[in-house]
């Protein structure tokens, strides 16, 4: 089986367990090692994802990969978040990313901030300030997430 084939595979078998735990498949790798392989699975659902959600969903995953049989190599599996600045590669990590705030650089070494809002085969659109910025996929260089951490408020008279 190809490499390619085993992951669209292992997504379809994982894919039921995570949506019955409100969980996202952002990404998943698969690295054949010697002796063992490693099966990496990045989660995220709405409010953020928490050590409690990766145990959960991990005990199952486990139980299902194995019933199935696409692995037939010894592995080992993680279950994680993506992180807060996870650089993005795949259509899927895109449209995961839709809404969040970006960091995207371009052939030529121009840099580009703002939160994106559409993903195509052709360009990323991001909004920078109310200003809507088109970026052509071809010359993306690099994309990353910008950490976007809630500072808690000071009460006032502080």
């Amino acid at each position: 089986m190809q490499e390619d084939e085993r992951e669209l595979r292992i997504e379809e078998a994982v894919l039921p367990v995570l949506h019955d735990h409100g969980l996202t498949l952002v990404d998943l790798e698969w690295r054949a090692h010697r002796p063992r392989g490693v099966l990496r699975l990045y989660v995220d659902k709405p409010g953020g994802v928490g050590i409690e959600d990766c145990q959960r969903a991990s005990r199952e995953l486990g139980d299902v990969l194995d019933a199935s049989a696409l692995i037939e190599e010894g592995y080992d599996l993680e279950v994680s978040s993506p992180g807060l600045d996870r650089q993005l590669r795949k259509d899927r990590e895109f449209r995961w990313a839709l809404g969040k705030r970006v960091q995207c650089w371009v052939s030529g070494g121009a840099e580009f901030r703002g939160r994106l809002v559409d993903v195509d085969a052709a360009r990323l659109t991001l909004d920078h300030d109310g200003e809507r910025v088109e970026l052509e996929r071809g010359r993306v260089t690099k994309a990353k997430l910008e950490a976007e951490v809630p500072w808690p408020r000071r009460p006032s008279g502080l």
